[in-house]
């Protein structure tokens, strides 16, 4: 009888230390809001009915990788791997088995997360459905295709370290930094990069083009950042897509989707407040206005095609057809985002927020590179915008 009760208790112990080892509801709720402010699923998603199975392609200027399976498969996922295993390849870029990642896995920006917030994102990963997809191996030119140089490239490159909180700033704007410096990795598409792939930290935040799109700045630059923005403005613009200065397209309509539309109206003001304080990186381009010929040949093509939803003051339709004076992704110093709209044509992402839809045909078929050079450099140099001269090569450049 004692033997039986000793099992029974023995059994009950057992029992009790996995309930207690289990995470909470809390906990993995958490870890999901995280994973949305990463837009984990972004990167690590191929096939839309196997979320976080990895297998899609990310291409870089140094040939492609592609995202590993974050399920808990315990052969192809990470459900083998210890809490520690996690929080280092998080936080130090390195896989359980020593070898290094890419920092095409942002690794530089989550080292900034704390312990307890990594392993909330590993708390809500070990409750999606376990899928086995193997893990593909990159497509990298020669050299890059040896980890081992990574080791080199960290010694210069990676510095690890928490988000350090600054005393003098308030709850919310020590929220935000934490979010865009860390798990939201902001700076992933919106730094510009060296010839390594690395952050150009003195113009943190200050543009870059990344897929053939041109991130913007989002410091404080007057003419192409966000001074004129309010915490407001872009609060509405994170959480619908939009908003009375701007639209969404491209691989930040992604983001809104997949990530800041879905996190807390805490955090995404947090985000806000944070942008707003950053003063401008680094100065913006002198812009020679184009020639009086050029600028009546795109105002002739904007007559034609654009006038009739753009108006011809430029204003738009603001949340439906964004308005163009003071654009500042307009006004970038790289047109790559304006070409791509003009070429590809648009459709107003759609969120919760804002459910209605608008759209913008496709031209590529319709102008020539003259043309369309023409109408860029118009509306990019009209009702006090200014920005430098597009050339029909660059708009051959992007057609490809």
């Amino acid at each position: 009888m004692r033997t039986i009760l000793a099992v029974i208790a023995l059994c009950s112990a057992v029992a009790s230390a996995a309930f207690a080892a289990d995470p909470s509801p809390e906990l993995i709720a958490y870890g999901k809001a995280l994973v949305e402010a990463g837009g984990c699923g972004g990167c690590h998603t191929a096939d839309p009915a196997k979320p976080f199975a990895g297998g899609k392609r990310i291409d870089t200027p140094f040939g492609a990788v592609y995202a590993p399976n974050l399920t808990p498969d315990r052969d192809t996922g990470i459900g083998a791997w210890a809490d520690a295993d996690f929080t280092r390849a998080l936080r130090t870029g390195i896989a359980p088995d020593g070898s290094n990642y890419y920092p095409a896995f942002p690794y530089p920006y989550f080292t900034k997360m704390t312990k307890d917030d990594t392993l909330a994102i590993r708390a809500y990963l070990g409750t999606l459905a376990p899928v086995v997809n193997r893990n593909k191996p990159p497509e990298l030119r020669w050299p890059f295709g040896y980890r081992r140089l990574m080791r080199v490239w960290n010694a210069f490159y990676f510095k690890p370290g928490l988000f350090e909180p600054d005393q003098s700033q308030s709850a919310a704007w020590n929220r935000g930094g934490y979010l865009v410096t860390g798990i939201a990795h902001c700076g992933a598409c919106h730094t510009p990069k060296n010839y390594f792939g690395a952050d150009k930290q003195a113009q943190v935040l200050s543009g870059n083009e990344v897929g053939g799109w041109y991130a913007p700045r989002l410091d404080g630059a007057a003419r192409t950042g966000l001074k004129s923005w309010s915490v407001e403005d872009i609060t509405e613009y994170l959480q619908s897509g939009r908003n009375a200065r701007s639209h969404a397209d491209g691989l930040m309509a992604e983001v809104v989707v997949n990530s800041t539309s879905k996190m807390s109206d805490a955090d995404v003001t947090a985000i806000a407040v944070y942008l707003k304080s950053l003063p401008p990186s680094r100065r913006e381009t002198i812009v020679t206005p184009p020639e009086d010929a050029e600028m009546k040949a795109g105002q002739a093509v904007y007559a034609k095609l654009c006038i009739a939803c753009h108006e011809a003051d430029g204003s738009g339709a603001p949340r439906i057809y964004p308005p163009l004076p003071g654009n500042a992704l307009l006004q970038s110093v790289n047109p790559s985002s304006t070409l791509r709209l003009i070429l590809d044509g648009a459709h107003t992402v759609t969120t919760p927020r804002a459910p209605n839809t608008g759209e913008m045909p496709a031209y590529a078929k319709q102008l020539s590179d003259e043309e369309i050079a023409a109408v860029t450099n118009h509306i990019r140099n009209s009702w006090g915008n200014a920005a430098p001269l597009v050339t029909p090569a660059q708009v051959a450049k992007a057609r490809k």
